[in-house]
């Protein structure tokens, strides 16, 4: 496991998809083709079953399968962060023992959602997961529908286990907690950029790097405004559905994945895909994982 201090050195940290055999099951073979990319595009590390992984589709033999997996074929070369957060307490604590149990170097942990409770209880929940290990603290509304407001993540980085907040309230927040000290990556790909060069954020967790890993290392290794200008337009289009509709449809376009979803999630619509497509295939081929795109043959696809 490595230190705190070396994960906070990792700019860029891949959300890494799940991809499925056409029978519905974890592709291993093709999930390795996919981190390797990841590899040899200079990625720091990867979260393993985060939503972008569809962690929430697996149950809990799958997901800690697939961390121990990660650990064992990518530990040398990436940050292995298992998202082993939950909204029961209870079920987090025990996946994330499995999980540093297994080698990862950090969880992600988020507050509990649907079922929220009070302010009170968020600060135990993370205390008593921070006391398991390090962790990232994950802040995204939208889908908690409750906010990590300030007065709950500073007291929360005084954890000896704190590593950062992966936040999703925008760059003014990460500028305000990195004044103070306080670790975080970007969880908006499209203020990635900005968040890193102008408001100083330790880097990103980003979705479309999957996609498009080595360019999203340039944007996170140099001020690249015409860069990250150009590729605006696919980070917004990547977000066009809740993710990870698009990215699963835009590594199934580019032939990365196997032409196979877990329901609910379906792939976009013709239109979509076709924007995709023009988007995409303005890049150099070299820099796209899969290659060149291609509307998706609805004959071959299947969802389980």
């Amino acid at each position: 496991m490595r230190t705190i201090q070396t994960i906070k050195q990792a700019s860029l940290i891949t959300a890494i998809k799940t991809p499925y055999t056409m029978s519905g099951d974890i592709d291993l073979a093709t999930y390795d083709r996919l981190v390797e990319a990841q590899v040899i595009a200079g990625v720091d590390g990867i979260i393993v079953g985060g939503t972008t992984g569809e962690g929430q589709l697996m149950n809990w033999e799958e997901h800690l399968m697939l961390i121990a997996h990660s650990v064992n074929k990518f530990s040398k070369d990436l940050v292995i962060v298992g998202n082993t957060g939950s909204n029961n307490t209870r079920e987090a604590i025990k996946a994330t023992e499995y999980g540093f149990a297994s080698g990862m170097d950090a969880a992600l942990q988020i507050n509990p959602y649907y079922g929220r409770t009070s302010l009170a209880g968020v600060k135990i929940h993370f205390e008593r997961l921070l006391d398991l290990g390090p962790a990232f603290v994950y802040n995204v509304p939208g889908r908690t529908g409750q906010d990590l407001t300030p007065d709950i993540i500073e007291p929360l980085a005084k954890h000896v286990n704190f590593i950062g907040v992966k936040e999703c309230g925008g760059n003014e927040r990460i500028a305000h907690y990195e004044s103070k000290g306080i670790a975080c990556w970007s969880g908006n790909d499209d203020e990635a950029h900005d968040g890193r060069h102008l408001h100083q954020s330790h880097g990103v967790i980003s979705v479309t790097s999957n996609l498009i890993p080595k360019l999203f290392r340039t944007l996170m290794d140099a001020k690249s405004p015409t860069l990250n200008e150009q590729l605006t337009p696919l980070m917004n289009w990547l977000f066009c559905e809740p993710n990870p509709i698009a990215i699963n449809s835009a590594l199934i376009m580019t032939g990365a994945v196997k032409p196979v979803s877990r329901l609910p999630y379906v792939t976009l619509s013709k239109a979509q895909q076709l924007q995709g497509v023009e988007l995409i295939n303005a890049l150099n081929e070299a820099d796209v994982v899969g290659g060149k795109a291609n509307i998706i043959d609805e004959t071959l696809l299947k969802l389980c």
